[in-house]
């Protein structure tokens, strides 16, 4: 088993190499308040004057002067059967993490980290973008939201499931990425209940709900936290 390189008691801000703003970083810091990049994510973290506890992957983007400033921050694992945020989150011991910059620069790295999600669901990451926030649904979820906001719905496996709060009930439905999908939805009602049979399923909301997230799946999750950094 994969040992941990960060581990926390609170949450973990993940930066990757994609863009990034300023305000974005202080807004998962706020949040998640211990710092970690993937790979060239340490070269934008330096950029936006912060320094990571760790940097994290096989390191073919992190440059020559980033390495020259992060010392033994970086750890380098050069396994080339998975992708730099993988191993990032199979290298975080925390109760969450938010995810920066990993999914907005290519398609093809944002189909991967999607994946990633799905693989790694016993981790609780949640990808934080310009209007979105993202994360793989749990087998049971309550959630608060307005009425009329959007509960997207997208399957990575097949999947089936029950749903209240609603606006188009998911009862009955057989989920699939070459089949049914369930973006665009709506919230009918002020708490929305979700029922699924297995998982696969990547819930996608407005950015503003992050923090009803992380109530409903990480509750005492959001202030700062004892932090630890193996290889200091």
């Amino acid at each position: 088993m994969n040992q941990p390189i960060v581990q926390s008691s609170g949450g973990v801000t993940l930066i990757a190499g994609g863009p990034v703003t300023r305000r974005d970083l202080r807004f998962a810091l706020a949040r998640a308040p211990l710092l970690v990049a993937a790979d060239g994510g340490g070269d934008r973290a330096l950029a936006l004057g912060h320094v990571p506890e760790a940097v994290i992957g096989d390191l073919d983007s992190l440059s020559e002067a980033g390495r020259a400033v992060l010392g033994q921050r970086v750890h380098h694992l050069p396994d080339q059967d998975s992708t730099d945020f993988d191993k990032c989150l199979r290298s975080i011991d925390a109760p969450f993490v938010l995810a920066l910059g990993v999914a907005g620069a290519r398609i093809d790295h944002g189909l991967a980290v999607m994946n990633g999600l799905v693989r790694r669901a016993d981790r609780l990451c949640l990808l934080i973008g310009p209007e979105d926030v993202v994360f793989a649904a749990p087998p049971e979820m309550r959630l608060r939201m307005a009425v009329g906001e959007r509960f997207s719905l997208f399957p990575l496996a097949p999947v089936t499931g029950r749903s209240e709060g609603l606006r188009w009930p998911i009862d009955g439905l057989d989920f699939a990425p070459d089949g049914v999908i369930g973006t665009s939805n709506e919230v009918s009602a002020p708490e929305v209940r979700l029922c699924l049979d297995g998982p696969g399923m990547l819930v996608m909301l407005p950015r503003r709900r992050l923090d009803a997230v992380l109530s409903a799946l990480a509750p005492g999750g959001r202030g700062p936290a004892p932090r630890r950094a193996r290889g200091r």
